[in-house]
């Protein structure tokens, strides 16, 4: 059974890590520290650029979030959300990261569907733009119900971790997400994918993709240093990041080509 690695990345170093590290696809996304926002054009662009550098062209799918918090978008949001898909698309993305709840926790129909025609307006003709529902499905309401609707939009995953803290947690609910989806969408678990326990999460709920971070945490390269200041709320710690580690990936590829 062959699985493909989704491997989440928030800046440039980091999809070279998931390049070299053996990742089958590269979720892009910025500010991965807030769960991810729509991530600039540049990064895009040279994102893209780097992957069609390879022998075997790795797809990038980007992430369009407008800000981090609730999935509950204004119309000014929404209008935001397909631009920016309708830039992702028109500089080569392979696929659009997205998804919306209305305040009662089910799934916003109108705002998926806004978005899904964009990437139809905007694709060149032929050309296949593959749809992720991210996980915002995490916080709707009745799971099955939420998976019925995405399925009936036209999606073509839903990242979830099982409605739990982590994919670990959410085994029950993954399996049973993708019995019931049957062949007509792909559970993609996701949260807290470690080489520790990536080998148990695909063969407990019998899916065939998986998403991970592969994130280490690096030193700033910076010599001089100015302590007590933040540039967010100020507990930030300014000389050091999260980045995705070429050895975790490669790890994790290497533990799914044991399946």
């Amino acid at each position: 059974m062959s699985i493909l690695l989704e491997i989440c990345c928030g800046d440039i170093e980091s999809v070279g890590a998931a390049i070299s590290g053996g990742a089958g696809r590269i979720e892009l996304c910025g500010a991965l520290e807030a769960g991810g926002i729509t991530p600039s054009a540049g990064l895009i662009k040279q994102a893209i650029w780097k992957t069609r550098l390879q022998e075997n062209v790795l797809p990038v799918n980007v992430l369009v979030r407008p800000r981090s918090g609730d999935f509950l978008y204004t119309d000014r949001e929404l209008r935001q959300c397909a631009q920016d898909t309708a830039s992702a698309v028109g500089a080569g993305a392979d696929g659009i990261v997205f998804g919306a709840l209305t305040s009662d926790g089910d799934i916003d129909e109108y705002a998926c569907a806004m978005i899904l025609e964009t990437i139809h307006k905007v694709s060149e003709s032929g050309r296949k733009v593959t749809t992720t529902f991210h996980r915002a499905f995490d916080l709707c309401r009745e799971p099955f119900d939420a998976l019925e609707k995405i399925i009936s939009l036209g999606f073509d995953r839903i990242l979830t971790s099982g409605q739990a803290a982590s994919a670990e947690e959410g085994k029950e609910l993954l399996k049973n997400l993708h019995a019931r989806a049957d062949g007509r969408i792909i559970i993609m678990p996701g949260a807290g994918v470690t080489p520790q326990n990536i080998l148990g999460i695909i063969k407990d709920t019998g899916v065939s993709e998986i998403h991970a971070s592969a994130k280490q945490r690096v030193s700033s390269r910076m010599r001089f240093r100015r302590e007590g200041i933040g540039m967010g709320t100020g507990d930030e710690d300014e000389y050091s990041r999260y980045t995705t580690s070429p050895s975790i990936v490669k790890e994790l590829s290497d533990i799914i080509e044991t399946i």
